[in-house]
């Protein structure tokens, strides 16, 4: 069994060197109940996003779209290949609410097994948990909390994505709903759970500007993903600076990462939508970040913390 610590993309595994400047959570596909009209299916539109991403200097994606949610896995390796750009996907399950109550219900007790299988073997069509697999491997799983807290099923799915990770070492990357719920996260996955913090990436964390908990979330050891500059109807986003760098003084820098979180075909800019879309990323936010914070934290942000974050040993698997 290698010991060697690799991150798995949909065209296979890279040394975390190979990496590069990375958005750490976004999205090239996606489905949701909760976004009826806003689908983001066309692979020609996911290749000009990405083109423009690496164009501004982006190198990798790791795209949050779990099991369920129209993730188009049979095109993700081809997208990757025409952008030239990595390409992390995800296992998981969201919100119940997200993936709909009739899949919710076909996969409901057997989530371990189906993380296992994509992140082994190959990633599911999204509609049929029984059809044949792909040849692109998930290497990270998503799962998602609740408002203020643990509902039913966010415990029941992040209890499975443990069993998972301890089955293969994958990273977890949490959804916080709100950017809500941080501590409640780390106290079931890591304390109940036994899933080492560095192995867990809270998201969203900008939607709940709350100094206190981001400082105690990287104290536990966790990696803290700030995302979503492309969705502009967050008023947090003028606050981000300000706790990037709260962060860094408290000697919190090597936790950090940042990414796009584009959800909806409106959300990009290189097709026609409102934007600012993933290159808004590296053109507008990593200068500000350079500037503000320091060529040194920015390299962190968005190098060397996503090749840590997103690295895994895999259990020879």
């Amino acid at each position: 069994m290698s010991d060697a610590l690799t991150i798995r993309t949909v065209l296979g595994d890279i040394a975390p060197g190979e990496l590069g400047v990375c958005d750490a959570h976004d999205h090239l596909f996606l489905r949701s109940a909760l976004l009826p009209g806003q689908e983001l299916d066309d692979p020609v539109a996911a290749v000009a996003e990405l083109r423009a991403f690496a164009a501004a200097g982006g190198q990798a994606v790791a795209q949050w779209t779990p099991f369920g949610l129209g993730r188009r896995a049979g095109r993700l390796g081809e997208v990757s290949r025409a952008a030239g750009v990595h390409v992390i996907a995800a296992t998981g399950f969201h919100q119940a609410a997200h993936a709909g109550a009739l899949l919710t219900e076909r996969v409901a007790g057997r989530l371990a097994e189906l993380f296992v299988d994509e992140l082994v073997r190959g990633l599911r069509n999204d509609d049929d948990p029984d059809a044949p697999m792909g040849t692109a491997r998930a290497g990270m799983i998503k799962v998602a909390g609740a408002f203020h807290g643990l509902d039913a099923h966010a415990r029941a799915v992040m209890t499975a994505a443990a069993e998972a990770h301890h089955a293969t070492d994958a990273p977890i990357g949490v959804h916080l709903e709100g950017g809500t719920a941080a501590l409640d996260v780390l106290a079931l996955l890591c304390e109940r759970l036994d899933v080492p913090p560095e192995r867990v990436i809270l998201s969203h964390l900008n939607r709940s500007p709350d100094a206190r908990v981001h400082r105690q979330a990287a104290e536990a050891g966790a990696f803290l993903a700030f995302d979503g500059p492309s969705r502009a109807h967050h008023a947090t986003d003028w606050r981000l600076l300000d706790a990037l760098a709260a962060l860094c003084e408290a000697g919190h820098a090597d936790r950090l990462l940042l990414g796009g979180d584009t959800t909806t075909s409106r959300a990009r800019a290189t097709t026609g939508g409102e934007g600012p879309g993933m290159p808004f990323l590296l053109a507008t936010l990593r200068p500000r970040v350079e500037r503000e914070l320091g060529a040194r934290v920015a390299n962190a942000v968005f190098v060397e913390n996503p090749a840590r974050a997103f690295a895994a040993r895999w259990n020879g698997r």
